[in-house]
């Protein structure tokens, strides 16, 4: 660690920002305090001296983590602290990790860990894209190699101008939620969201984040130039020429005959198989020796898949570069379900359920924001069964947080507006099969549920995901990549969107970038292969069903006067759970007098919908109401009306002869029918039972 205190800072888009090091925890590899605006963030890092013996790979960990404090709030909880990561932690976790992770030597094999720690939370600006850009800060001011620095920036589009690192309420207004990191040479990562925006928009967009990221990636400089940084020095890997030959002379031609095998699980189980014999193979010719030949192996399986592509321009499965592979799905199999449906591409295949809730049922989050609610739930389920593997599983992971957030977003621009749809949703994909691309199944499986479940969505959104194959200046976009191609590929590119535009993208590299012509392609490409997919999903179902399902609550919305909101809710809800009690519906009352009445049984709604109206109705002199005696009095009866109100009944008031006393007549609970006879200026109302007597109270009730 720099023990050398520095701290440099600059105004970038009229925001300060300011990076800080050698100041707070100096037993770290590397650290930075970040700030911009008044979102703070501590970026830290621990590289091991030594390496894990055995470790071929770099065991990267990523911790986002939030402090109330930093907003000012405590936590919510019994034992009033933080706990487990929330979603939010999660995915922000996941987006430091991706764009820093291929920037790592591959000859660097230590433990290491990035912690960031939100300090300071400004409304106006996320802490998510200050943590990406502190992350690399602490980075390049530690010994880790790194072929950085990086920034990440968030782009928006308010009036068709381009605004980097939106406050709030220029994020509300644009129609592009995109974060994008990136090198000085390159972009490295992608992830957002647009109201259906045009390929050439998204593009022009990705490269006006990265103008931004310049600004960013020059402070950066700034900090550690002087700082006299030494990174570390890395042993070659030592290779046994002669022993790698061997397993090549052996396995190569038997490798090229398996990758060609059309069918996931034949294809696995035959390079399973060559594996096999190739380490029994050197085994022989090396009896006295312990042999791994995984490097050598899986180097010679990459280049045998990636000259397959690049050379004889075939992939793995015998498509184009440009095919999407065989589409088929089903709808309402699951009869209880609201909605469902089943959609298989290749051999990746998610079962999807949309099920329709009321107000109750949204989901609520404390965040630094603040308490929050969402209507628009989509929950990612990836089984170890999926693959033919079993795990133990406890909850879902970073993964499935992170491909349910990209599908959430994909689908939720094409959502009716809540006053027309008043339900809250929630979409549950299960991923049955798996051979790439299982998000984008979700985002497909989504729409058909939703279809299915009766949502009025705006239209249909369908999923693919792109890959790439690089080698030198040359290179190929592959459409709808298998899971292999995308292993031992360069890019994993997913964009989800409509006929009118992208709704979802997300680019994850490795590489150390790619360049505008390289987004260009890959846009343009996924543009014909997401309307191809919508015209086979158009196959399945294309329309709304017109009636939700008979198992889904029915939500009738019904207005009332904002003074008659209290009469229906009634003194400490008094009126209100009355009503709920004798038809068993939900009621959901908002400040604009807005009623949604919710229940499977249309019939009970109505019932509700009956009493409030009585209730909000003005009292009219000469009608007559049904009523329950409510108290007994010396001189009448307090009688409650059915919707709610309360009027005396006089003691002349109850038979045309005299009445000597009001209980020979009425007893408390009595259910009868009276008039209205009189309204006073105070509120008063005086009832008759014997200007009613000649009514059948079976017609009021």
């Amino acid at each position: 660690m720099i023990n050398q205190p520095k701290k440099v800072e600059a105004q970038i888009y009229g925001t300060n920002f300011v990076l800080e090091t050698g100041k707070l925890a100096k037993q770290t590899s590397g650290s930075v305090l970040a700030s911009y605006g008044d979102t703070v963030v501590l970026a830290t890092l621990v590289a091991a001296k030594e390496k894990t013996e055995g470790e071929d790979f770099l065991p990267l960990t990523v911790n986002y983590q939030e402090k109330a404090a930093a907003a000012g709030k405590i936590p919510g909880g019994f034992f009033k602290r933080e706990g487990r990561p929330n979603e939010k932690e999660v995915l922000t976790s996941r987006l430091i990790d991706r764009p820093i992770r291929p920037l790592f030597p591959k000859e660097f094999t230590y433990q290491t860990q990035i912690i960031i720690t939100v300090f300071s939370a400004d409304a106006d600006y996320d802490p998510d894209v200050l943590s990406v850009t502190a992350a690399s800060a602490a980075l390049t001011v530690s010994d880790v190699p790194f072929a950085g620095p990086l920034a990440a920036v968030r782009v928006a589009r308010v009036g068709g101008k381009f605004i980097c690192n939106p406050i709030k309420s220029q994020l509300e207004e644009s129609d592009m939620n995109i974060v994008v990191a990136g090198t000085k040479e390159a972009i490295v990562m992608v992830e957002g969201g647009s109201k259906e925006v045009s390929e050439s928009d998204t593009i022009d967009a990705l490269m006006f984040a990265h103008e931004c990221i310049q600004e960013f990636i020059k402070v950066q400089e700034d900090l550690v130039s002087g700082l006299g940084v030494e990174k570390r020095v890395l042993d070659p890997v030592e290779e046994d020429e002669d022993f790698n030959n061997k397993v090549v002379s052996f396995a190569q031609d038997k490798i090229k005959e398996a990758i060609v095998i059309s069918s996931k699980t034949d294809r696995n189980d035959t390079i399973k198989k060559v594996r096999s014999e190739t380490e029994e193979h050197l085994a022989s010719l090396y009896p006295d020796t312990e042999i791994d030949i995984s490097k050598p192996f899986d180097k010679l399986l990459k280049e045998s898949v990636r000259g397959l592509i690049v050379n004889n321009k075939v992939r793995l499965d015998g498509r184009t570069y440009t095919d999407v592979r065989p589409i088929s799905g089903e709808v309402g199999l699951f009869p209880r379900v609201h909605g469902s449906a089943v959609f298989t591409r290749g051999e990746t295949q998610a079962a999807v359920t949309a099920t329709l809730g009321t107000k109750y049922d949204e989901q609520r989050i404390d965040s630094l924001e603040g308490d929050v609610t969402k209507t628009f739930m989509l929950h990612y389920n990836f089984p170890p069964y999926s693959v033919g593997e079993t795990s133990f599983r406890l909850g879902p992971g970073r993964r499935e947080i992170g491909h349910g957030a990209l599908a959430e977003r994909a689908l939720a621009v094409v959502l009716p507006k809540r006053e027309d749809f008043p339900y809250t949703l929630r979409v549950v994909s299960e991923v049955l099969e798996s051979n790439g691309s299982s998000s984008m199944a979700t985002v497909c499986g989504g729409t058909l549920s939703m279809l299915d479940a009766g949502v009025p969505i705006s239209a249909p959104v369908s999923g693919i995901a792109m890959g790439l194959i690089k080698e030198g200046d040359d290179f190929v976009i592959l459409s709808d990549i298998l899971g292999d191609e995308d292993h031992l590929g360069d890019m994993d590119f997913k964009v989800a969107g409509t006929t009118n535009g992208i709704t979802a993208l997300q680019m994850d590299i490795k590489v150390t970038g790619v360049t505008r012509e390289i987004l260009t392609d890959a846009l343009n490409q996924a543009h014909e292969g997401r309307l191809h997919i919508l015209g086979e999903m158009d196959k399945i179902l294309s329309t709304p069903r017109e009636d939700i399902s008979e198992y889904a609550p029915r939500i009738i919305t019904m207005q009332v006067e904002q003074n008659k909101i209290k009469d229906v809710i009634g003194s400490g809800g008094k009126t209100i759970k009355k009503i709920v009690e004798l038809t068993g519906v939900q009621i959901d009352i908002d400040d604009s007098g807005t009623v949604n009445i919710a229940s499977p049984d249309r019939d009970a709604c109505n019932q509700a919908i009956k009493i409030i109206e009585g209730i909000v109705e003005e009292m009219e002199v000469g009608k007559v109401y049904l009523g329950t005696v409510k108290r007994i009095l010396d001189f009448g009866a307090i009688v409650e009306l059915a919707n709610g109100k309360d009027g005396l009944v006089h003691i002349s008031e109850l038979e045309p002869k005299r009445v000597e006393k009001v209980t020979d007549i009425l007893n408390e609970n009595d259910e009868l029918l009276v008039k209205c006879i009189e309204k006073g200026h105070d509120g008063k109302i005086r009832l008759s039972r014997k200007q009613a007597l000649d009514e059948n109270i079976e017609d009021y009730r």
